[in-house]
């Protein structure tokens, strides 16, 4: 059933799978592939199939037309919501709790610029290799409003307190050089460079054990969640779960043999 789902054509999603690895791109060139109603809804029938579909990892990046990751929220529809409305928009799980949820490790192709909703959904991804060139932020302040998708919560956890007040108070766009320095964006690449280092990322880590993936994964989001005696009581209890699996046998006897591990996920 996963796999009929990611096989569909949707209207404003592409996805492609290749060797584990799953690749979602928003393409809405004409509205510089900013968050509408549409995207969202696609996005919540995507995240869970690829999960279910036991890819090793998941790529978020913008159609490349417009220079944009994504340019944040479809302001049009902002505008024409009530406080009702954008109470029932809001609830949770929304795409940044799905992405920030899976399983499956997420990386942000941040191939332009990622601004508000954007920027919001590459925080909530796992790795994120941004282009030379794009432009980054938090720009809602500028509309009368806030970060609505965990803006405020998440880019202080990874730049600190000052910076991301210095970001969202002023809504300044800051380049992804910047962005790197300050560690919002892990890795930051040139254009000739750029798709290189991604596939070199991606195809590192669906080489890799897919519940080893997930146990770390779940043990690294736990760091900033868990007072630090908690949170390492948590990672020995995940480390331990994988003892019983039969992917731990593999990978130590692989290296023992100076072979590839062939994983089965069990």
């Amino acid at each position: 059933m996963s796999d009929d789902v990611l096989d569909r054509t949707f209207e404003s999603l592409r996805v492609d799978r290749n060797d584990g690895v799953a690749t979602i791109t928003i393409d809405r060139p004409d509205d510089r592939n900013a968050l509408n109603a549409t995207v969202r809804d696609e996005l919540r029938t995507v995240l869970p199939a690829i999960e279910d579909a036991e890819e090793r990892v998941a790529v978020i990046t913008g159609s490349e037309e417009c220079n944009a990751f994504v340019a944040g929220a479809d302001v049009t529809e902002l505008r024409e919501r009530d406080l009702l409305e954008q109470r029932e928009a809001s609830a949770r799980p929304r795409i940044y709790e799905l992405v920030d949820e899976l399983r499956t490790p997420v990386v942000a192709r941040i191939n332009g610029h990622a601004l508000g909703g954007g920027l919001e959904l590459a925080m909530a991804c796992d790795v994120r290799v941004a282009e030379q060139g794009g432009k980054l932020g938090q720009p809602e302040i500028n509309l009368g409003i806030i970060p609505g998708g965990g803006g405020t919560q998440r880019l202080p956890r990874l730049v600190g307190e000052g910076q991301a007040m210095r970001l969202i108070l002023s809504g300044e766009l800051i380049d992804a050089d910047e962005a790197h320095e300050m560690g919002l964006v892990d890795l930051v690449c040139s254009s000739e460079e750029f798709d290189e280092r991604v596939e070199s990322l991606t195809s590192g880590i669906a080489d890799k054990s897919p519940l080893a993936l997930e146990f770390a994964k779940e043990s690294i989001r736990s760091a900033s969640r868990l007072p630090l005696d908690d949170g390492i009581d948590y990672e020995a209890q995940l480390f331990v779960q994988l003892f019983a699996t039969e992917d731990k046998n593999e990978g130590i006897d692989a290296f023992f043999e100076d072979r590839a591990p062939e994983w089965e996920g069990k």
